[in-house]
């Protein structure tokens, strides 16, 4: 579901997260988890990439990062999403998996 790895830079710490996204929905919310991955709520309807913007914005809200600091790699077009958080200290990331966890408990 997530995982931890640094990338070219030192300095940086990366966390991997699978989402299920449902659009439309009321708010934007965690709720649980769905299989393997976290699954979002988003309000945003799925066109023209609105989903997939609303989801950044949200991620980067709830885990404290700048919008530029959250990377989606995986899953532009379906439900089942990858984003990488780029976390600026190892510190930090574990905070960001500390979050994580709670959202994935019911």
């Amino acid at each position: 579901m997530s995982s931890l790895k640094s990338e070219s830079n030192p300095l940086t710490v990366d966390l991997r997260v699978t989402l299920h996204v449902v659009p439309g929905a009321k708010k934007t919310e965690a709720v649980g988890l769905h299989g393997d991955a976290l699954k979002v709520r988003v309000s945003a309807p799925p066109v023209d990439g609105k989903a997939n913007a609303a989801l950044q914005r949200f991620l980067a809200d709830t885990f404290g990062l700048p919008l530029n600091a959250v990377e989606q790699t995986s899953g532009l077009t379906q439900r089942r999403k990858g984003f990488v958080l780029h976390y600026p200290a190892a510190d930090a990331c574990a905070r960001g998996q500390a979050l994580l966890a709670q959202l994935m408990t019911p």
